[in-house]
């Protein structure tokens, strides 16, 4: 396969960096980027120095040699972003969420299948987490049996200070379960090897930031198929004493043991991030996971190849959105009534 090159379009969240160096780490070239907004490619091209800011999106679009655009745009600009990339002929990965609505969903979908393209998304807290794909290896061997129950947590430092308008804005940010539990959606899919779920529950609120009050900083989902269930907490809550964003933690529970995933930190334990707890009939151990390979990239890059899914099904792509987006609407419609 000749060198993939690929082009950053919308720089608006950080995760962009993630993305990017992601795709570097795998073999990729970045050979350019698009940003309007001054300061954030200023700041983007100071660190990847040897990319080029290219005038418009348009030349990104028409330059055939670009396989791939991946984008950290504002949240409700990505679906569209990525449909025209598709009907352009490339591949797309986008940061979380992929789209802020059921419609964007339905088009993304109508134009990937119309296309052939392919059109992910990295969900960092799955695909960037040595401990979280570590516990994929696991579950795949059959160390905790079959899975029954699944718990996602995922805090987050709000830092309103550093946040742009666009990210207090419900129409641009999707809610804060389309938001962030997005990523727990995805991990529900993996872990229990559904297709789908059922939606028994789902809320959301504002604690703590009242002058916002588009901002949602607390979100719940339950959910179930017929084999397992699952809950999912995500929230703007994480104290500023925390030593990291958020203590992102993971528990899964199979028939025959269990694993805690600490992804970030170890409260008052060892030090840095990258746990993994697992309990069996032998006992129970601590795995250290800060040297597992992240192969998501380097199976992107052979399914851009090969035409094939093997970094993540596209199905579980859209589905983790779909289950986030419907989750979403339920929960706003019992706000509402409440």
């Amino acid at each position: 396969m000749t060198e993939l090159r690929f082009a950053a379009v919308g720089l608006n969240h950080n995760h962009i960096y993630g993305q990017v160096n992601c795709l570097i780490r795998a073999g990729a070239r970045l050979v350019g980027f698009h940003e309007p907004d001054d300061a954030l490619a200023a700041e983007f091209a100071g660190v990847y120095k040897d990319a080029p800011r290219i005038a418009t999106l348009q030349q990104i679009l028409e330059d055939d040699s670009i396989g791939l655009i991946t984008s950290a745009a504002v949240s409700a600009e990505r679906a569209e972003l990525a449909i025209r990339a598709m009907q352009h002929r490339k591949d797309v990965l986008v940061d979380k969420p992929g789209m802020t609505s059921l419609d964007q969903l339905a088009k993304v979908r109508r134009v990937q299948a119309e296309t052939g393209r392919i059109f992910s998304i990295l969900y960092s807290e799955h695909f960037e987490s040595p401990a979280t794909v570590k516990a994929g290896e696991l579950v795949a061997a059959g160390a905790i049996g079959a899975v029954v129950h699944l718990v996602g947590l995922g805090p987050h430092r709000l830092r309103r200070e550093t946040r742009p308008d666009w990210f207090f804005r419900r129409s641009d940010y999707g809610g804060i379960l389309v938001d962030i539990a997005s990523h727990q959606c995805e991990q529900f899919l993996f872990f229990t090897g559904a297709g789908d779920a059922t939606i028994l529950s789902a809320s959301i609120d504002n604690r703590s930031v009242p002058d916002k009050p588009e901002l949602q900083d607390t979100g719940n989902i339950h959910l179930s198929t017929a084999q397992a269930t699952g809950t999912i907490h995500v929230n703007w809550l994480t104290p500023d004493g925390m030593p990291t964003w958020g203590d992102g933690r993971l528990f899964i529970v199979g028939t025959t043991g269990t694993i805690e995933v600490r992804k970030t930190v170890d409260l008052a334990g060892r030090s840095g991030g990258h746990h993994l707890f697992l309990a069996d009939r032998n006992g129970v151990e601590h795995i250290d996971c800060s040297g597992v390979e992240l192969p998501f990239g380097r199976q992107l890059l052979d399914d851009i190849r090969d035409r094939t899914e093997t970094a993540m099904p596209r199905e579980r792509c859209f589905k983790a959105m779909e289950l986030a987006l419907r989750a979403q609407a339920i929960a706003e419609q019992n706000r509402e009534k409440n």
